[in-house]
């Protein structure tokens, strides 16, 4: 090998270890930009009503002073990070349930492929669980832990007008969801297995803070 294909190795395996390790870099977004969630974020419904994203102060935020809220009325409202795109990965977001009347919900989704397909892991004030789902064509259904024949999700303490953190691990069909950082359960699923963006999400009358939102590839 001469010295000129040798550099050319060199410089390819340099910048393909620069690619990898940028891919595989977490991310975070604090929401302190309300400018930059606007310009970064896709958002919209499943189903049917109207979502209402905002960037607004809050005095408890675990980071500064602002954060994301979800104050509209929509069957689900989800927003999702634009330019991402993992099939393999984690995300994890910091949650802050604080009215609803039918539902006091915030969650992740990841592999998002549209706005009716895609993955959902959330937590529930008003149900005291955690509980991960698949939509697909607009329809949403329940998976069932690992391990167990019967059940839905896990039940859990999920505090009313406190900051939890929930956190989903995803790679290949294997599913790990962890809770205020403890791991809660399994789930084996492979019915979406493209690689797709990710987000947040709530529910019915859900007004629900966000902060910390952390994702990253394996």
């Amino acid at each position: 090998m001469n010295s000129t294909t040798l550099l050319a190795v060199i410089v390819a395996g340099l910048i393909a270890l620069a690619y990898s390790a940028t891919s595989s870099a977490q991310t975070e977004v604090t929401f302190e930009s309300s400018r930059a969630f606007q310009q970064e974020w896709t958002r919209g419904i499943t189903g049917k009503g109207v979502a209402n994203w905002e960037v607004v102060s809050e005095d408890s935020a675990p980071s500064k002073h602002l954060v994301l809220r979800q104050s509209g009325e929509a069957t689900y409202c989800w927003a999702v990070r634009k330019g991402v795109s993992l099939s393999d990965g984690y995300a994890e977001v910091k949650i802050k349930p604080v009215a609803g009347k039918e539902d006091q919900a915030g969650g992740i989704v990841f592999r998002f492929q549209d706005e009716n397909n895609y993955y959902v892991v959330r937590a529930n004030a008003l149900e005291d669980n955690v509980v991960l789902y698949k939509t697909v064509n607009g329809k949403r259904s329940s998976l069932p832990v690992k391990g167990r024949m019967f059940g839905y999700g896990v039940d859990v303490d999920v505090p009313q007008n406190k900051w939890s953190t929930l956190r989903v691990d995803f790679e290949g069909k294997l599913f790990i969801v962890t809770f205020q950082g403890k791991e809660l359960f399994q789930v084996e699923d492979d019915t979406i297995t493209d690689p797709g963006s990710v987000g947040v999400w709530t529910k019915a009358d859900s007004n629900t803070l966000y902060d910390d939102f952390k994702s990253a590839r394996k």
